[in-house]
């Protein structure tokens, strides 16, 4: 066998395979004396077929496999010998006139190759990473909205400002008919209000649909229809009033604080805020570190530049996916995806560069933190080391698990290597200022 390679351009290449007769004959032989074995040919007892009816019926066969088999191993082998770092897989060109009656074959294949390229971190614009705080106004209404969660509901005759109503939300021609329950931080401006407050059980209103809420999204809810329809839907609904409560806000005591941490965890109203500006904060850095992670992503896809082989690629694309795709649907798959290719390799390069891993004992660490956070979730505070280390082994079991936390862990190291490396600028800001801005 030998294996020859002729590089096109920095980009592409073309390999050459040549497969001679003493390559695949001992073991095309040996299997079709182990058919002769077995064989069920009518007119002949089994084990005694002649080997060259043997071959008539199954020679061909035996031979494309085992040179197919032979074909692919020696160019995996080639690949990795070589180092050479390619793309997709390689494509054998169309070959029409393969005769399999001949004692050699040649074969050959297109290789899409690597760019190399180098990146720089440091961006001439230093790049936003968001600190996010919680406001005083956030961590009161958060107070607030705990206060009214763990209350108790008192049933009244009249609707007053900051009443929970219940009632059926009806239109006949848009077939809406739901029970739902209104309060008036939901309404915009204050008619709908107006036309709310004082009326009593069995009262009907009359709501316009246009402006009815402060956010549209939210007659998906109350009225039950489709997101589409929620955009610009101005008609009238009545809605009759069928249950008033008012909501008695539970008192700050231990009761209250142990039901939301656990035993001792939280002991006054002080410490009460503290907890919730530390959690609220913890979960505003999550967001702020994606956005970091996003913006780093999108500048280094921008600023990294180099050349692909879009040729090759997108004849890879064509029979690469589960379903076959034609030179125009492949050419717009390689327009969708090429800026994803761009940070893989960036990526890739990254990692491979500055030597980033993930090792089984990084893997065991930070799914027993996830497992914590989950089980915390469902109020078990303090689950013991036996435990974490039991629930963390069952999900390594699964290769899928594994492999999905594996590229979290990455992502997370990838970001920690990010914010030493980058050029940023730390900005603080309120969550609603984050979102108006970091979402604009």
């Amino acid at each position: 066998m030998n294996i020859t390679r002729e590089n096109i351009d920095a980009l592409n290449a073309v390999v050459k395979v040549d497969i001679a007769k003493e390559d695949y004959s001992d073991k095309v032989e040996k299997i079709l004396t182990d058919y002769k074995k077995t064989a069920n040919i009518p007119g002949f007892r089994k084990g005694h077929v002649p080997m060259g009816m043997v071959k008539k019926q199954y020679g061909k066969a035996v031979l494309v496999d085992e040179v197919n088999k032979l074909l692919q191993d020696a160019l995996g082998k080639y690949l990795v010998e070589e180092k050479l770092d390619v793309l997709g897989n390689p494509l054998p060109k169309a070959q029409d006139d393969l005769d399999w009656d001949s004692d050699s074959f040649t074969f050959e294949f297109d290789l899409g190759l690597a760019p190399e390229f180098e990146v720089n971190l440091k961006s001439k614009k230093p790049i936003t990473h968001y600190k996010i705080v919680a406001s005083d106004k956030m961590i009161k209404e958060q107070v607030e909205n705990i206060q009214k969660q763990y209350g108790k509901l008192i049933s009244k005759d009249e609707v007053a400002k900051g009443d929970e109503v219940t009632g059926i939300f009806k239109n006949e021609e848009k077939e809406i008919e739901n029970t739902a329950t209104l309060t008036f931080d939901k309404l915009k401006g204050t008619a709908n209000a107006k036309k709310l407050t004082g009326s009593k059980v069995g009262d009907v209103i009359t709501f316009k649909t246009k402006g009815l809420f402060s956010d549209n999204h939210d007659l998906m809810h109350f009225l039950k229809v489709t997101h589409d329809d929620a955009h610009g839907l101005d008609i009238e609904v009545t809605f009759t009033v069928s249950e008033i409560n008012t909501r008695e806000l539970a008192d700050l005591d231990q009761e209250l604080f142990d039901k939301l941490f656990g035993k001792g965890t939280v002991t006054s109203g002080t410490e009460l805020k503290d907890k919730i500006k530390v959690d609220s904060e913890k979960q505003f850095e999550q967001q702020a570190d994606q956005k970091l992670l996003n913006d780093i992503t999108e500048n280094l896809v921008e600023t990294t530049k180099f050349d692909l082989p879009a040729e090759f690629l997108q004849k890879w694309m064509q029979t690469a996916g589960e379903q076959p795709m034609d030179e125009m649907q492949a050419k717009e798959e390689y327009e969708k995806s090429e800026k994803g290719i761009r940070y893989q390799l960036i990526e890739g390069k990254v990692i491979n560069d500055n030597a980033i891993k993930v090792d089984f004992e990084d893997l065991k660490a930070f799914s027993r933190d996830m497992i914590k956070v989950q089980m915390a979730q469902f109020g078990q505070m303090n689950p013991s080391d036996e435990e974490l280390d039991n629930i963390a082994a069952r999900v390594l079991s699964n290769q899928e698990e594994v492999k999905r936390l594996s590229e979290q862990l990455m992502s997370q190291k990838l970001l920690e290597f990010y914010k030493g490396k980058a050029n940023l600028k730390v900005k603080e800001m309120s969550y609603d200022k984050f979102i108006k801005e970091a979402y604009k």
